[in-house]
């Protein structure tokens, strides 16, 4: 008798303990799954007016661009973006697509540039004076 009680408890104490070590090791991994994204803002502008805005999250250290092709169907040509959203530059009336991250203009192509955790881009297409 002594040794089924035994049997018996050994039993529940094994299930507890894949129980509880499943539960955390779902747990951990959760966590570091939110860990390794960072929530970013995309907001489109033309002539100075808003014109959409999107947050998204992405994967630590994607770029600009990535966002941006999460957000809205886009269009390149050569690393420049052309269009965003349906919106196009206008090479001739000297009309592009510019970018500022967090108020401060982008030193880096969108293909290039890093993102951080709560960046702000703001995409920007108006008349450009060289």
């Amino acid at each position: 008798m002594k040794k089924s009680k035994l049997s018996v408890l050994t039993g529940i104490a094994t299930i507890f303990t894949f129980t509880f070590a499943g539960y955390e090791t779902t747990q951990n991994v959760q966590q570091v799954d939110a860990s390794s994204k960072i929530k970013v803002t995309y907001t489109l502008k033309v002539h100075n007016k808003t014109y959409k805005k999107k947050t998204v999250k992405l994967p630590k250290h994607s770029t600009v661009m990535r966002g941006l092709k999460k957000c809205w169907k886009i269009k390149s040509d050569r690393g420049l973006i052309t269009s965003i959203a349906g919106k196009s530059q206008n090479p001739s009336k000297k009309i592009y697509w510019t970018y500022k991250i967090n108020g401060k203009f982008a030193q880096k192509g969108a293909a290039i540039q890093k993102l951080a955790n709560k960046d702000k881009i703001k995409f920007t297409l108006a008349k450009v004076n060289f």
